[in-house]
């Protein structure tokens, strides 16, 4: 480790702080659904999936410092936000290590979680852990590939917000995953955003992401319809008897002024910025559709 860098910035950039959100929004609905849907609060289930969500997410940010560093990805013209074992600020061997530490601890509170929930918190706990590592491990990454969005809205939508639904009631729910839904939709977007930036050279390294593939136009209208959806499932969940998921719209302004700034000429820096915007608009709604359905 470069020692001329203190050592809380060099795990606070590693863990890519504004990435958390994503993490953390979808336990905060689900554990909001199920309370609103009259289920008993279980305030240890809901703390320790949130350490679970936090731990398998900073584990997958970190794997994917130290993978991105070892097969070269991170060049020097790297547009993105600082990678720390690119920049030699750790190594290689003790970034593997700070990875195995965040999964395994992920493990170890997950157990408490599967004694809570059963077999489904078992598959929902062991698929996140696979899909974490496959994100940018093994010989097709799916970082490579253009499902990354698709996981995302999975992982960090659909079983997030369902897994912590079933914690607290114990019972499947379709207004579960309709929230999952409406949450992993903008959280696919931040993904987008990033290969939207990286787009040219994950183009000379042979990624072929998702905005790789679409091309800037159609990457646009993806985004687009990645932030919008969300409010459309918001008005179905209102249908559905939860009328207090209207108080999302509140969000939908800042949805669609994003949406303007994802422009053919956007800078690096100024789509740095919408990334970090992205994930925080993403984490108003999920907060604004938590305070909803309660209420």
């Amino acid at each position: 480790m470069n020692l001329s860098i203190s050592g809380r910035r060099v795990w606070w950039t590693a863990i890519r702080p504004r990435t958390l959100s994503i993490a953390v929004a979808p336990v905060l609905l689900g554990t909001a659904l199920a309370w609103a849907d009259g289920s008993v609060r279980h305030w240890p289930a809901l703390l320790a999936a949130l350490a679970c969500a936090l731990l398998i997410q900073i584990g997958t940010n970190l794997h994917n410092d130290v993978i991105d560093f070892e097969r070269g990805n991170d060049c020097p013209d790297r547009v993105g936000p600082l990678r720390v074992t690119a920049a030699g600020w750790v190594s290689a061997s003790t970034m593997h290590r700070a990875t195995a530490w965040s999964y395994g601890l992920a493990v170890v509170i997950g157990c408490y979680l599967v004694n809570l929930g059963g077999w489904p918190i078992l598959l929902a706990g062991v698929s996140s852990l696979l899909a974490g590592w496959s994100y940018s491990g093994g010989s097709r990454p799916v970082s490579h590939t253009a499902l990354g969005e698709l996981f995302v809205l999975v992982f960090f939508g659909l079983v997030a917000v369902s897994g912590s639904h079933w914690l607290q009631s114990g019972a499947p729910s379709l207004n579960a995953l309709l929230c999952g839904a409406a949450l992993g939709l903008p959280a696919a977007a931040v993904l987008l955003v990033n290969n939207y930036r990286d787009l040219e050279g994950d183009l000379r390294s042979g990624r072929r992401t998702l905005a790789a593939r679409l091309g800037r136009p159609l990457a646009r209208s993806a985004y687009l319809a990645m932030m919008l959806a969300p409010y459309a499932l918001a008005v179905l969940l209102a249908a559905r008897g939860h009328l207090g998921a209207l108080l999302s719209l509140l969000a939908l302004p800042h949805s669609v002024q994003l949406t303007q700034r994802l422009r053919p000429d956007a800078s690096a820096a100024s789509l740095n910025a919408l990334l970090a915007a992205t994930a925080k608009v993403g984490l108003i709604l999920a907060l604004l559709l938590a305070i909803g359905v309660f209420l």
